[in-house]
């Protein structure tokens, strides 16, 4: 795949006019997907396509198309050809664009990871027999995942890594359910194994007469999944320089007055033990980590070549959303976590989140799939759907109690045009007084 790449980038470079340069940037992907309803499998498909994304170039005017590719180079050839004429034509209609930036110093680079997956029909083998008879639907993602860029400066980056994702949910009746997901580079079925069993465990819980509680002030256990989605409603708008720049960033206050969060809360993106690329669609090689928040204090932002250009800051990461975010482990052992819990709620997931008040970083959320009532470091019940009103500073700042001390890597699992290479490894989290408004 990398020679077929170096040499779509060397047909490139043979159409050029004089005084044009191009820049292009390269996606591909071998993937295999299964789709799992009532613990069988109904559907089995893999997918290859690749990708190709073009910039032509001359001064300050540039005209950007992509096209997908067939693997058959001749073939290929003639539809770059017809791509870059009509780009030619497109530029001559546009004005200069003054935040324009591409890399012009030549850093090439070479990163493959060799991970070993399994097989779709191994993998889908081993869910289904832990899942037993339990009502599973799901599906199992996986496979290789490449990316290049190259320009007629003579720079050329090659990536390569493979990863697997298993997304699924077992169902009990009703609105009752229990999810969990389990993605990585290196499969463990004793993993699989264990994360099942939970699913067990807790949708035997899920038959139990459900428990409706009072809006109030409760003392709960977030789960990695669930602080997952409050922590992606931070990262819209909250890490990249342009949103601080403009005084959008719902965490304004830590920028303009110093409001700081739990001095265990760490989080940086950290590019090398992610799963994206490790250069932008421009050329820019990223640093392998950037700290976003250190010991409960902002650090530093996330900027993109258009923002870099226009603020005049080095370029560190391809958009300004966090790809491979990273939050920093607590103490508390994941075993002793109802036990820490005592009385309160036990957080799987949320969704239908949103701000209520952006500046102060205050989410709504609705609580979704095995939210669970603990008594006396036990688990009791299912609690019926409740909306939680929560401020980042409160949940991850002054009640905060405590992070669990092993982290798990969640995976986006979204597929629209290609599989999504955004990961987040998160810990759990204990926090006191945690606001539900109905």
């Amino acid at each position: 795949m990398q020679a077929y790449f170096e040499d779509l980038a060397e047909i490139l470079d043979g159409l050029l006019q004089p005084e044009e340069v191009f820049t292009c940037h390269f996606q591909g992907e071998d993937s295999q997907f299964v789709r799992l309803n009532r613990n069988r499998v109904r559907q089995a498909l893999s997918v290859q396509q690749r990708e190709l994304a073009i910039d032509l170039v001359q001064g300050q005017r540039h005209a950007t198309g992509s096209l997908h590719l067939g693997g058959r180079l001749e073939e290929d050839r003639q539809r770059l050809r017809e791509l870059v004429e009509t780009l030619r034509a497109q530029r001559t209609c546009l004005e200069n664009d003054p935040y324009l930036y591409y890399a012009t110093e030549p850093q090439s680079s070479l990163e493959e990871h060799d991970h070993t997956l399994p097989d779709a029909a191994e993998a889908v083998d081993a869910t289904r027999d832990a899942a037993g008879d339990m009502d599973l639907v799901g599906i199992w993602s996986s496979g290789p995942l490449y990316a290049g860029f190259a320009n007629s400066l003579g720079q050329c980056n090659w990536f390569r890594t493979a990863s697997f994702a298993l997304d699924w949910s077992c169902h009990h009746e009703g609105d009752k359910a229990v999810k969990s997901t389990y993605a990585g580079v290196h499969w463990e079925p004793g993993e699989l194994r264990q994360r099942m069993a939970r699913t067990r465990e807790q949708l035997g819980v899920m038959a139990r007469p459900p428990k409706t509680i009072e809006p109030g002030h409760y003392r709960v256990y977030l789960a990695p999944s669930a602080l997952q989605e409050l922590l992606g409603m931070v990262a819209w708008g909250g890490f990249g320089v342009k949103s601080h720049r403009t005084a959008q960033t719902p965490l304004i206050r830590m920028v303009r007055e110093g409001r700081r969060l739990h001095p265990a809360v760490s989080l940086q993106e950290n590019q090398a033990a992610g799963l994206a690329p490790s250069f932008t669609a421009k050329g820019f090689l990223k640093p392998q980590r950037i700290r976003l928040i250190e010991g409960g204090e902002y650090r530093d932002c996330l900027v993109s070549p258009r923002s870099s250009k226009e603020y005049g800051l080095p370029v560190n990461a391809e958009g300004e959303t966090p790809q491979s975010l990273e939050m920093a482990a607590g103490d508390i052992p994941r075993s002793e976590i109802l036990e820490r819990l005592g009385e309160g709620l036990y957080i799987n997931h949320l969704w239908y989140s949103n701000f209520s008040d952006r500046n102060n970083c205050r989410i709504t959320a609705m609580t979704r799939f095995a939210c669970l009532w603990v008594q006396n470091g036990e688990i009791i019940a299912p609690v019926n759907v409740m909306r939680l009103d929560e401020s980042i500073y409160n949940m991850l700042g002054h009640r905060l109690t405590g992070l669990t001390r092993e982290r798990e890597l969640i995976a986006d699992t979204r597929t629209y045009q290609r599989r999504s290479t955004a990961s987040m490894r998160l810990p759990g989290a204990l926090v006191e007084d945690f606001t539900f408004t109905i």
